[in-house]
C-alpha cells in the first residue's frame, strides 16, 4: 500500500468515529447492545481528529471527508479502523471499540454526518 493509500484509510477511519459521535444511541446489531453515538462522535473528534484535524479535513493523516472516503466501501473503512494501517500512524481500534461500534464509525463516514459546517 502506498503512502497515499495509507492516508486516505487513516482519514476515513477518522471520519467514520466522528459521525457516531453525533447521532442518538442505537442498539448494535445482533447482540442488543446500545451504541452510545454521542460518545462515539466525541471520540471521533477528539481522538481521531489529533491526527485527521478537528474537522476531518486531514493534518498528520489524511481527510475523513466523504469525497475521500467515497471510493472505499464501509468494510474497507471498517478493516482500517479495526486493524490500522501497519508502517503509519493508524492505530487498530478493536481493542476499545465493538464490532458493531467501528460499523457505525464507518457509516457515519461514509456518509458525512460528523462533519461540523464552517
Amino acid at each position: 500500500m502506498d503512502k497515499s493509500s495509507g492516508r486516505t484509510w487513516l482519514g476515513w477511519m477518522a471520519v467514520a468515529a466522528i459521525t457516531g459521535l453525533f447521532v442518538a444511541p442505537a442498539y448494535g446489531e445482533g447482540n442488543g447492545n446500545v451504541i452510545d453515538e454521542a460518545e462515539l462522535a466525541n471520540m471521533v473528534i477528539q481522538d481521531c481528529g489529533s491526527c485527521h484535524g478537528l474537522k476531518l479535513k486531514g493534518g498528520l493523516g489524511p481527510p475523513l471527508l466523504p469525497e475521500n472516503v467515497d471510493r472505499l466501501p464501509e468494510e474497507a473503512i471498517a478493516a482500517i479502523i479495526r486493524e490500522g494501517v501497519p508502517g503509519t500512524a493508524m492505530p487498530p481500534w478493536k481493542a476499545l471499540l465493538t464490532t458493531e461500534e467501528i460499523r457505525w464509525v464507518s457509516e457515519q463516514l461514509k456518509s458525512g454526518s460528523l462533519i461540523t459546517p464552517e
